[in-house]
């Protein structure tokens, strides 16, 4: 999926960001729709042009026919039927409708709370200004189109449901529609490394392997590997596979009635002891008094963050106990 990324509010030009997930948790976000501004449709005499304005809120504009040129200081954005563009609050941008024929676009306006305490504000200048609405198993089309006929016919409590499919939208379109779907870009090195734990994993055995070889499968120094870890993933290449295999513990201790040495050996760990011991270390508490939880009751699963969801999606999943 290809897109474009925002430029600076700042007039200044700055060099392109990829939009990768942090290995901070993802930004709450809840947008609140303007009054009357959306979601509706807009129709455009052929070579009208909108702007130069200055927008303050978020907008979210998607072509339904004809073409257009979106101009945002020295960025130009090319839009076509099934192209979804963000627009972010200080943006001076004009757009230059299609010279041949009419043109027919949908819009919603928004805006987000200001982050509260103990929340992170959305870094919004590392998100794409546009996103395809055509590729395969992404759910931004179907969920633009339920928010136009949400506007158009507006039942009892339109609103609600609006603003729940324009987060959900929101969510996709900045962070991507999953792990795998290249919402987080892993380095190749990474990537070379979780090919061979893949090949080490394929009987189901989440077993650990040594820095060393973690290394040579990465092409790169042990060093190397460190520092791009703890860049990406916020802990060291072999932490960050122990936390795969503890993550890998959760359904089985909820949904088998595997023995803790049993859930340990298919973990990779030497022994039940072993495996309780870095258990409590990661989620503070006892694998035993995690088994007793309800999941929406239970710790956090280390694996919660971007990066770490990414390097999970690269393995395969233990079918065990299931």
């Amino acid at each position: 999926m290809t897109h474009a990324l925002l430029p600076p509010v700042d007039p200044a030009p700055a060099p392109p960001l990829t939009p990768t997930l942090t290995p901070a948790l993802v930004p709450a976000l809840s947008p609140t729709l303007v009054a009357r501004l959306g979601p509706a449709v807009a129709d455009y005499p052929p070579g009208s042009v909108f702007g130069p304005r200055d927008a303050g809120t978020y907008e979210f504009v998607w072509l339904l026919h004809g073409s257009a040129r979106w101009v945002c200081g020295e960025l130009t954005v090319p839009l076509t039927a099934g192209a979804l563009l963000l627009v972010r609050p200080g943006m001076r941008d004009t757009f230059h409708w299609d010279t041949n024929r009419p043109t027919r676009h949908a819009y919603t306006h928004f805006r987000l709370p200001p982050a509260v305490r103990g929340s992170r504000a959305p870094d919004d200048s590392r998100w794409p200004v546009v996103r395809d609405l055509t590729g395969r198993g992404d759910p931004m089309a179907a969920l633009c189109q339920y928010l136009l006929t949400l506007g158009a016919a507006r039942p009892p409590g339109w609103e609600r449901h609006a603003e729940e499919t324009l987060r959900l939208l929101l969510l996709t379109f900045a962070y991507g529609p999953g792990p795998g779907t290249g919402a987080y870009a892993l380095p190749e090195p990474l990537v070379a490394m979780m090919a061979a734990v893949r090949e080490h994993w394929a009987d189901g055995v989440a077993r650990p392997l040594a820095l060393e070889r973690l290394a040579r499968a990465a092409g790169v120094s042990e060093s190397t590997l460190c520092r791009i870890c703890r860049r990406e993933l916020g802990v060291s290449p072999v932490e960050g596979l122990e936390r795969l295999r503890l993550a890998r513990a959760e359904p089985l201790l909820w949904l088998s009635n595997l023995s803790l040495r049993a859930i340990a050996v298919q973990c990779g760990f030497a022994d039940a002891y072993h495996f309780s011991r870095r258990f409590r270390a990661v989620h503070g508490m006892s694998p035993s008094a995690f088994r007793a939880l309800p999941p929406e009751s239970a710790p956090p699963s280390p694996i919660v963050n971007g990066a770490l969801s990414a390097l999970q999606a690269l393995v395969p999943s233990s079918a065990s106990g299931r």
